[in-house]
């Protein structure tokens, strides 16, 4: 199985090197990323990835182009969700194939190098789509990984 518990996987992701990563990322963009850990829930993985969207203010970023990784460790599975400005230019295939490819990194227990990789991959759309304008982009939202 390649998921485990929410606090052991506390212990498998380095916060500070993915927290880094969406810094770094965020200089190329006005996009914002966010990381988004969740516990245990009954209902639909996708309402509660669009809640956690909602609640982390993703969808209040000026040009829609906010991106969460949302993780359920309790249900093995995450979502990637883009919100509507990037989801338009990359549309479902560029998610579907960077959750593919995360998920060989999940299996294996390297959390942290499958999140570095999404974190990469989803800041080269951003950037491409909507590059970084000194003077004009502020950080919208925090970097920080959530852990509701």
């Amino acid at each position: 199985m390649w998921w485990t518990t929410k606090r052991r996987i506390r212990r498998l992701i380095d916060t500070d090197r993915v927290q880094s990563a969406i810094e770094t990322a965020e200089r190329r963009t006005s996009g914002e990323i966010r990381i988004s850990v969740a516990p245990w829930f009954w209902g639909s993985i996708d309402r509660a990835a669009d809640r956690a969207f909602e609640r982390l203010g993703m969808t209040r970023t000026a040009s829609r182009n906010g991106v969460l990784f949302f993780l359920v460790p309790s249900r093995h599975a995450f979502v990637v969700r883009g919100d509507l400005g990037i989801h338009a230019c990359v549309g479902q295939p560029f998610w579907d194939e960077l959750a593919a490819d995360m998920s060989s990194y999940f299996r294996r227990q390297a959390f942290t190098e499958g999140l570095l990789l999404g974190i990469e991959r989803t800041a080269d759309q951003l950037a491409q789509h909507f590059p970084y304008q000194a003077g004009r982009d502020t950080d919208e939202l925090p970097n920080s990984v959530d852990w509701s």
